[in-house]
């Protein structure tokens, strides 16, 4: 792959951090034309990008690759660099900001139920949380993070900093208190800045509008009338617990020295509504599924989640064209449109992606040793573009 084609797909692929922004997928995916189907799944190709592991990039990656032209499935790598047992196919794992679309799913089955309006603001279903500075805050500027609002104070700036305080328990009220007493970054509505606070603070809105706990509320909609029996949220508890493959991260030691360290059990209440779930490849597959079948949201309420703001809308760091909907992202892959989620916590990548049509789907797992690096996991690269072919250069 040149230069350009691997820096624009790194840009559209960058794996969500907890505490700050994900960079914006491909601009050009707002008109992809439609594209003849796709090809039958290369295997060979595919398991000689997962071939290697552990590698200095992951130590396991788990693939299921499905769609009308057949399907794949891969696992490589270790459950743990201790034993060096096969990575276990079945794993549970982090997922990251896969979360949001779960989030944003449950917020449009209420709109869809009247119990939430898209177009009021938030600040009507908050009143004593959201201050008057963020009255013109709605919840479609959560859901497309377009809200203006800023990423709440955190401990750390680096890995190492975030480890020493990684069983910190962060409230989603706290979060949003740290976030709304800042300046909004630019007037609601007018910019893009992909943040986890939209989420926190749609998450809040659920409990608010439904008298039910965020988690209890996803379960009840979406995870237990899909059969979605490997995925749950963790709350407090820092432990994945059920089968899974450990998590490592490279960090620096206090003598100087650079290697892995297990960061499986971790907490995850920073993430909590915008990402701390946990999943399996076969969860998230029938999940993407149904729901691009319109299985999980119908109509218009579909339809959100597959529309992007306005052209006039730009990025708030890059000033590239918007490229997040309610909950999805979209991309040019070898020349069809792909929309889709990718998240990251330390020492796990998570990602689903479809076409619209469903002719190629695509959840992958990679535990990656730098999962909130500034580039794309090399694995993860050599995966997205052997499923949906290289990104378009334009």
């Amino acid at each position: 792959m040149n230069v350009r084609a691997r820096t624009v797909l790194a840009a559209a692929l960058v794996l969500g951090i907890a505490a700050g922004p994900a960079a914006p997928a491909l601009a050009a995916a707002r008109t992809a034309a439609a594209a003849p189907m796709y090809d039958v799944p290369d295997a060979e190709t595919l398991k000689a990008v997962m071939s290697g592991l552990p590698s200095k990039d992951a130590t396991a990656a788990l693939v299921r690759i499905g769609g009308t032209d057949g399907s794949w499935r891969g696992s490589s790598g270790v459950h743990d660099l201790r034993s060096n047992r096969p990575a276990d196919p079945d794993a549970r794992f982090r997922a990251g900001s896969v979360t949001k679309v779960f989030t944003a799913a449950t917020v449009l089955q209420l709109a869809a139920e009247k119990k939430v309006d898209l177009d009021r603001p938030v600040r009507a279903y908050l009143p004593g949380l959201i201050p008057a500075a963020y009255a013109k805050v709605t919840v479609r500027h959560l859901l497309n993070h377009t809200s203006g609002l800023p990423a709440p104070d955190f401990p750390g700036t680096t890995v190492e900093e975030w480890y020493e305080n990684r069983f910190r328990i962060h409230t989603p009220r706290g979060m949003v208190t740290s976030a709304t007493a800042k300046p909004a970054e630019f007037p609601a509505g007018t910019r893009q800045h992909y943040l986890n606070i939209n989420y926190t603070v749609a998450g809040l809105l659920v409990e608010q509008v439904t008298g039910r706990t965020y988690e209890s509320e996803v379960g009840r909609r979406i995870l237990r009338p899909l059969g979605l029996h490997g995925t749950s949220f963790p709350g407090s508890d820092p432990r994945i617990h059920g089968p899974h493959n450990h998590g490592y991260q490279t960090m620096t030691s206090a003598d100087g020295s650079i290697g892995l360290r297990d960061v499986s059990v971790w907490g995850a209440t920073d993430g909590w509504a915008a990402g701390d779930i946990i999943s399996t490849t076969a969860d998230l597959e029938r999940f993407v599924t149904a729901l691009f079948r319109g299985r999980v949201v119908r109509g218009p309420w579909l339809e959100e989640m597959f529309t992007l703001p306005s052209p006039s809308v730009r990025d708030y760091l890059t000033g590239q064209p918007a490229a997040y909907s309610a909950g999805l992202t979209s991309w040019e892959l070898g020349g069809h449109q792909v929309w889709g989620k990718t998240g990251g916590r330390w020492g796990y990548n998570a990602g689903i992606g479809a076409s619209r049509d469903l002719s190629r789907t695509m959840v992958y797992s990679v535990n990656s040793t730098d999962a909130k690096g500034a580039d794309t996991n090399d694995v993860v690269m050599g995966l997205v573009v052997a499923a949906f072919g290289r990104p378009s250069e334009s």
